[in-house]
């Protein structure tokens, strides 16, 4: 039986301090966190370090059915892990559920690139001298990863650096963010009850700074991963050194519509619905900025907010609800804040802006200035901002007016149009006829700008866990 209780016992018996943890929706106390010493960090990298040793000598066989024996065994537990994620994210229990199977495929996908990850055969006789010699390419996993991970996804996330990790070879030590550890612990338990060798995937909690300010120094990490914001990313990437780093950081995606998509404005709507509020917009390809051809501008507004105010808020457990509470107070303030700047910069609020309970209602604005921050930073709330734009070129302009660069999306029938945003976006995903907030678990996922370094997606993460080796065999000596 998987319990997340019995991982915070064994590491509350090296910690002399605890947090506690609460309940978003509810703000009442679940349980106390460890606050785990850099002590035990080390400690925990010092197992990990062990635990690599047996991790290398794995078969990519061996490796792939560990990933296999822990997707069944999620598979098999399905409800806890939705209850666990609505638990301490506040998550409604539907997108709770909607994480777990994402999950499970995360892990498939890793399963089946541990064992499909090769290198090439390399011709040394296309060189001047090269002649008579066979070579090619080896991958050889790195060692330790430390892995620090945000509230918002607790379990899919996770699940995104521990799979291409293991799936490699490598050890991995978590360092989950302290609002939703829980998921992270019952993941750890499953892997070890797949047969994964002890210690090869831990579990540290505590504060992050310091935490993580511990993996970035210690010489016996070989790569971080993080995701989070921009502020953090790029203090983890000036004192990372010759580490290996993969970032996915902030974002405030974009989508414009143009003047072919009438007829599909009311799917198009119901769609941007999900988009923007989707989990709070706690997500960080969120649909924050959508921009419309002034033709379908007013059709478009009325159609989306129509839809907007059918979201149910209520108690994360209810499989009615679609709004829940924000995950802390300081978030909820801070929104609420932000909207009402807006508003006195000449913003005209459609629906929403008010707090409800622990949460906010989902709010459209429109008129919205370009360096208000609900147009310029990542509200990470229920929050959309839709202006009327005059024609493609302004909407290419407007969306590129950004610090940001993961993921933007285009509705458009004009083939040469489509082709245009794809080339010219300054973004790492372009979603043809999609939301920005599209997002599959095997395609390559990164960002440009202050979106981040690297890439996430299960086969791309595996290639930058892994050393590249080439290997020359001279036959001619």
């Amino acid at each position: 039986m998987l319990n997340w209780e019995e991982s915070i016992s064994k590491l509350l018996k090296d910690a002399t301090h605890t947090y506690p943890l609460y309940n978003p929706h509810t703000r009442e106390k679940i349980t106390d966190i460890p606050e785990c010493s850099n002590e035990q960090m080390e400690k925990a990298i010092s197992i990990a370090k062990d635990a690599f040793q047996n991790m290398k000598t794995l078969t990519s066989n061996e490796r792939a059915n560990i990933l296999e024996n822990a997707y069944t065994l999620i598979e098999e537990n399905k409800k806890l892990f939705a209850e666990t994620i609505t638990l301490e994210a506040g998550k409604p229990i539907k997108y709770s559920r909607g994480e777990v199977e994402r999950t499970i495929q995360t892990l498939k996908f890793a399963a089946i690139e541990a064992r499909k990850l090769e290198g090439e055969s390399i011709r040394l006789d296309a060189a001047p001298g090269g002649d008579g010699r066979d070579a090619y390419t080896i991958f050889q996993p790195i060692g330790i990863v430390g892995a620090i991970t945000p509230f918002n996804f607790p379990l899919n996330l996770v699940a995104h650096k521990v799979g291409p990790a293991l799936a490699v070879g490598n050890s991995i030590i978590v360092k989950p963010a302290e609002k939703t550890p829980l998921s992270s612990f019952l993941l750890m338990e499953v892997f070890e009850k797949a047969g994964l060798p002890k210690g090869a995937f831990q579990v540290i909690t505590g504060d992050g700074p310091r935490l993580g300010n511990v993996l970035c120094h210690h010489p016996d990490i070989a790569k971080i991963s993080f995701t989070g914001s921009p502020s953090v990313g790029k203090i983890i990437k000036s004192q990372v050194g010759l580490k290996k780093v993969t970032l996915e950081l902030g974002n405030n995606s974009a989508l414009y519509i143009d003047e072919s998509m009438k007829e599909k404005l009311d799917e198009i709507a119901e769609k941007a619905v999900v988009g923007a509020f989707s989990y709070n917009g706690q997500v960080c390809i969120s649909t924050q900025r959508i921009y419309v051809h002034e033709k379908l501008f007013h059709e478009f507004i009325t159609a989306f907010k129509e839809r907007t105010e059918r979201l149910i808020y209520g108690n994360p457990m209810d499989e009615t609800t679609d709004i829940s509470a924000i995950i802390d107070e300081k978030a909820q303030t801070r929104i609420l804040q932000w909207i009402k700047e807006a508003q006195q910069e000449g913003a005209n609020l459609i629906t929403g802006g008010e707090k409800i309970e622990h949460g906010i209602k989902p709010t459209i604005l429109t008129n919205v200035a370009s360096d208000s921050k609900l147009s310029c930073q990542e509200v990470f709330g229920p929050v959309v901002i839709v202006n009327p734009v005059p024609s493609a070129e302004e909407a290419l302009t407007e969306m590129n007016a950004s610090e940001y660069g993961l993921n933007a999306g285009v509705f458009t029938y004009h083939l040469p149009q489509a082709f245009r945003f794809a080339h010219e976006l300054e973004v790492g995903q372009v979603l043809i006829n999609d939301l920005p907030t599209l997002r599959f678990d095997h395609m390559p996922y990164g960002g440009i700008k202050s979106s981040g370094y690297g890439y996430e997606g299960i086969k791309y993460a595996m290639q930058e866990m892994v050393h590249r080796k080439l290997i020359s065999m001279n036959y001619s000596f």
